[in-house]
Order: C-alpha cells, then structure tokens, then sequence
C-alpha cells in the first residue's frame, strides 16, 4: 500500500503539473478568439488562421486536462443503481470499470500512437503548422490517463479487502 501511496502522489504532482502545462493555452485562445471576433465584426478585419491557431489551442487545452480531471473525478458518473449497493459490490465495479476503462485507454494510446508517426509530415490549411506534435499529445495525454486509472484500480482492488494491504502496528510492509 506504501507503494500505491508514493505512486499516488508521483502521480498526481505530474497530471497537475501537466495541467498546468495546459491551462498555459487557455488564456492566449481567449485573447486571440475575442480579436478575432472584434477585427471581424467592427473593423472587417478578420485574423487569418484564427480558427487553426483556436483549435490547437483547444486540443492543447483538453488533451493535457484529461489525466488530471480523472484524477480529481470529475467525469460523469451516473451512481444512481451503485450507489445502493454494499460496499464491497461497489467496489468489485469499481474495479471492473476501471479495468475495462484501462483496456480501452491502452488502445487507445497503441493506435495514436501509431498514428501520430503515420502522419507526420501533414501540416494545416492556412498557416501550415505541422500538426505532429499535435498529434502526438495524444498518445501522451491518454498514457498519463491509463496510469491514473492504473491507480484508481489498485484502490479499488485494495477496497475489496480493506484489511489485507493496510500496514498493521509494528509490522512492515504488506500483511
């Protein structure tokens, strides 16, 4: 469980930080979309690529968000039947919904990968930005995805059996 714990907290620092890294992309998007919006319709001067520059930042925004709001729960979950359950049943779900959530994560990240290198060379419309590292950010953001369900897994597997990985006083380790 000690182990789980330092993982946890790896884990966590990184996705925040990664996060971070992310909401950098947020406050140029805002700025450039309201110039955009302003130049066109008072001045009739339109920003070329706006839209382009908009939408990387977005997916800038979004890909290095996803990890950290996995980690802070704030998917939707709809508990409604769940929740009525005991403990113990909620908890072997909760487990299998992550297990099958990191079989999707890992193929996901399998396939954008692969194609993050398919298509390097592809470059966008009007400003020709490369649109690799773009695509690249998928994989990674959806890797550090896959390792934060790794942990919610490793909880729930050890709310199965509250007792069994809990450090007991005076021993050490795993009992």
């Amino acid at each position: 469980m000690e182990g789980l714990t330092k993982a946890k907290i790896v884990m966590q620092r990184l996705t925040y930080y990664v996060c971070s890294a992310g909401m950098l992309a947020l406050l140029p998007m805002m700025l450039l979309t309201a110039v955009a919006v302003v130049g066109r319709s008072f001045f009739d001067f339109p920003i070329p690529g706006a839209v382009e520059l908009s939408s990387y930042m977005l997916s800038v925004v979004i890909l290095l968000g996803i990890a950290y709001t996995q980690q802070e729960k704030g998917h939707p979950r709809v508990t409604l039947l769940v929740s009525k359950f005991p403990d113990k049943i909620q908890a072997l779900l909760e487990a299998i919904m992550y297990l099958l959530s990191i079989i999707v994560a890992a193929v996901i990240v399998w396939v954008s990968w692969q194609a993050a290198f398919a298509y390097g060379g592809i470059t966008s419309d009007v400003l020709r930005i490369a649109q690799f590292p773009f695509r690249l950010l998928v994989p990674v953001s959806i890797f550090l995805l896959l390792l934060e369900l790794i942990v919610d897994f490793c909880t729930a597997i050890a709310r199965l059996f509250p007792g069994k990985y809990q450090k007991q006083p005076g021993k050490e380790g795993i009992t």
